[in-house]
């Protein structure tokens, strides 16, 4: 999903200081609501590819497999 453009403009007014400024920037940045969005996408992994998956289900099959063989066994409880 590409991240679409967002720009923030803020103008100084005449008797604004940088540090009025600075916070009027920043509360506009924080209620477009951008840095929530890169953040909730800081961790997205890609989906699994179905070879990969298939892979993981048999590995995971073939471990069920062994378990109950040696369970049968009794050398795991």
């Amino acid at each position: 999903m590409p991240i679409r453009k967002t720009i923030i403009e803020v103008k100084k007014n005449s008797a604004e200081s940088n540090a009025n400024l600075l916070r009027r920037f920043s509360r506009r940045v924080q209620e477009s609501g951008v840095i929530r969005k890169i953040k909730g996408h800081r961790y997205s992994e890609r989906p699994k590819s179905k070879l990969s998956m298939k892979k993981s289900a048999l590995v995971r099959m073939a471990r069920r497999k062994e378990n109950d063989r040696l369970r049968k066994l009794g050398k795991i409880t």
